[in-house]
């Protein structure tokens, strides 16, 4: 059995390209297009050219994150792979509580992002031994104890940023001249659903911008958490 702690001290690159050699076509880097997520499609497809990419579409993304789609193949020669919702589900959903049912209660938003993202995503991971995903340590204290690399249901995740601070994520995104997602220069900080995210307000950081309506409620749209409430770790 494999001991994933060992991985703490190694590079994301390293982490990276032990994941791709390892797992191969069953192996994908999960993303949205935000800068930790093209940091890690940078890095990957620097040793690794034809890496699976897949990133979930909800049908309710902001147009600039379709730009993103064609911006990844223009410049990496990657086909992103468009993982979306069951649409018998959403029409029910949307029927019983209506399209933007996530503004009336929590119950609601976590329904909402139940059926178009945690579900579609388990049912891509199902055909995946291994997937990437940009989560960070820095990011809230619920990710505070992301560990690079976890056995989560069954399949490895692999976080190569989690230790990375927000400089050195725009510091490599600078040096390498990586793709940045539109929105960030109309001052978004964190990017998902055009209807659950805003750009921050004077004073605000971190993922406030989303879903801002829940300020005492946890910034999770459940793909990393568990059961319990928690950050999935190991």
């Amino acid at each position: 059995m494999t001991d994933y702690q060992q991985f703490e001290g190694a590079s994301a690159a390293e982490v990276l390209s032990w994941g791709i050699a390892t797992f191969g076509d069953k192996f994908a880097i999960a993303t949205s297009f935000q800068k930790e997520g093209m940091a890690i499609l940078d890095l990957a497809t620097c040793a690794h050219p034809q890496v699976r990419v897949f990133t979930l579409d909800t049908g309710r993304l902001p147009q600039e994150t379709y730009e993103m789609m064609d911006i990844v193949k223009e410049r990496y020669g990657i086909a992103v792979e468009v993982v979306r919702p069951d649409a018998a589900e959403v029409a029910r959903m949307v029927a019983e509580r209506g399209l933007d049912l996530f503004y009336e209660s929590v119950e609601n938003r976590r329904l909402c992002c139940e059926i178009r993202k945690v579900r579609p995503l388990g049912r891509k991971l199902a055909g995946l031994q291994a997937w990437a995903t940009g989560l960070r340590r820095e990011q809230s204290a619920d990710r505070s104890a992301t560990p690079k690399v976890q056995l989560v249901d069954g399949r490895v995740k692999i976080s190569p940023l989690a230790d990375w601070t927000e400089a050195q994520v725009e510091r490599y995104i600078e040096e390498r001249g990586v793709p940045v997602h539109p929105l960030y220069e109309r001052g978004y900080a964190s990017i998902g659903c055009a209807p659950c995210t805003r750009a921050l307000e004077p004073g605000e950081n971190g993922r406030a911008g989303r879903w801002w309506w829940e300020q005492d409620e946890k910034k999770e749209c459940g793909i990393h958490v568990t059961a319990e409430g928690l950050v999935r770790r190991a």
